[in-house]
């Protein structure tokens, strides 16, 4: 069952643009060979790490979006990890997470908030004012 997931890695920032590119292709490579698609791939530039990870201080994000079985993920994760110039990566389930905002718009669209309901105009203002009977 093939479920939706964020992947994004991040790599050392001495790299040149054709390394990131081959790094990105071959990461493209292991999910389309596995049985996985990958949806997007999108590079985010350097960015500042919010702390010092293998005595890097900045960092070139990398975001795949893919469709795999689970079992190609951890087979992933595993590559990421040995790949000497991953220095960090996560990867979120993002079916779940979807679910998980449904929910919640579900819930907060359930709720009606008192200061959004029309009030009732006071009775007075409301009936018109009757006219003297003619005599």
């Amino acid at each position: 069952m093939n479920r939706s997931y964020e992947i994004m890695f991040i790599v050392r920032p001495d790299l040149d643009e054709t390394e990131v590119d081959k790094i990105v292709e071959t990461f493209s490579g292991y999910v389309t060979t596995g049985g996985g698609a990958v949806k997007s791939a999108e590079k985010m530039g350097r960015r500042r790490l919010a702390y010092t990870v293998q005595k890097f201080n900045d960092g070139i994000y990398l975001l795949l979006i893919v469709e795999s079985p689970a079992s190609l993920i951890a087979e992933l994760e595993r590559r990421l990890r040995v790949s000497e110039q991953v220095i960090k990566f996560i990867t979120v389930r993002m079916d779940e997470e979807e679910k998980r905002v449904a929910k919640i718009q579900k819930l907060r669209a359930s709720k009606v908030k008192r200061s959004a309901l029309p009030t009732e105009a006071p009775a007075e203002a409301a009936a018109p004012a009757a006219e003297p009977a003619a005599v």
